[in-house]
């Protein structure tokens, strides 16, 4: 894959998506001093922390938290997709599966797994672990650090689509307990086809939106430069996606990100993911799936002024 020159009237294409990705990821090493900027916003903030190279991805938190971990691969139609990784594991004594995106600390590896984005035999190769565990009664654990789905031409070509949407479907009423955990960026529907789950957490400095501030800004100002106003106006930090009932528990970090203390930041989330999972074992499968329903139903709901319902009630 060749970088291409970002064109000059600020339009964001495909390609850039990856390539603007990976060029944060590595212009961002000193996050936290971006903080003293007195026009910097919080969201913005947020965002470079997300992104730090040195932040801790999906299989670091799956190596600390789980043992004996035996990988899955292939989707037993197109391929093994290297940007997902699936396996069985033991966690305090209780087996279970376990599910993340792969992105790369080198340049080759970031290359091979497409900067941890899937493609859709990653997706299908998560589903079919995912029903692997649903038959033997074991308890999902995802984890997510990814700005989108691979957005390729190929990817298209083989039904990135369809492998979302049925991953969507699949999830939703899947007969074990689910908990996806957001680690750094949860970007679109690539995140949120790991995320249909009966507990969604996010790490205090994640994200988790519907587009990078990048590609929004060139959707909405032709200008990919005023990704800090995007990510504003996004409202994908953690505490705002909370308040809109996105994610049910933001986990705190060590101060400054959790690059600065992994070691703290990883019994962090094993304790709440504990916590969870022995909430979840109180339930019956129906009222599981019963409750998984309505949190995802009731997402982001929203209403207008008392005043303007008397003029809706008579059809005005």
């Amino acid at each position: 894959m060749t970088p291409e020159t970002p064109k000059p009237n600020g339009r964001y294409n495909r390609t850039d998506f990856l390539i603007d990705f990976d060029m944060a990821e590595h212009q961002t090493s000193k996050a936290g001093h971006s903080s003293a900027g007195a026009h910097v916003p919080e969201a913005w903030i947020k965002t470079e922390l997300a992104r730090h190279p040195q932040r801790p991805y999906p299989m670091d938190f799956i190596e600390s938290i789980f043992t004996d971990f035996s990988e899955i691969h292939g989707d037993r139609a197109f391929g093994d997709d290297q940007a997902m990784s699936c396996g069985m594991a033991w966690f305090h004594g209780e087996p279970v599966m376990v599910i993340g995106n792969l992105k790369g600390r080198t340049l080759k590896e970031r290359v091979a797994r497409k900067f941890g984005s899937p493609d859709p035999e990653g997706y299908r190769k998560a589903l079919r672990a995912m029903k692997v565990a649903e038959k033997f009664g074991r308890a999902i654990f995802t984890f997510i650090d990814l700005a989108g789905a691979y957005p390729g031409i190929g990817a298209e070509e083989r039904g990135q689509g369809e492998a979302i949407a049925r991953n969507l479907i699949e999830m939703s009423r899947l007969r074990v307990p689910t908990i996806a955990t957001i680690t750094g960026e949860g970007g679109s529907g690539g995140a949120l086809a790991l995320a249909v789950a009966d507990r969604v957490l996010m790490l205090e400095n994640s994200i988790y939106s519907v587009i990078s501030p990048e590609g929004c800004a060139s959707i909405m100002w032709k200008d990919a430069n005023k990704k800090q106003q995007a990510a504003q106006a996004l409202k994908y930090t953690a505490s705002d996606v909370q308040l809109m009932g996105c994610v049910d528990d933001v986990i705190a970090e060590p101060e400054g990100g959790s690059q600065n203390d992994p070691a703290l930041a990883f019994a962090t989330v094993d304790d709440r993911l504990r916590y969870h999972l022995a909430s979840l074992r109180t339930l019956s499968i129906d009222q599981m799936l019963e409750e998984r329903y309505r949190k995802f139903r009731n997402i982001a709901q929203f209403y207008t002024s008392d005043s303007a319902l008397p003029a809706a009630a008579s059809g005005n």
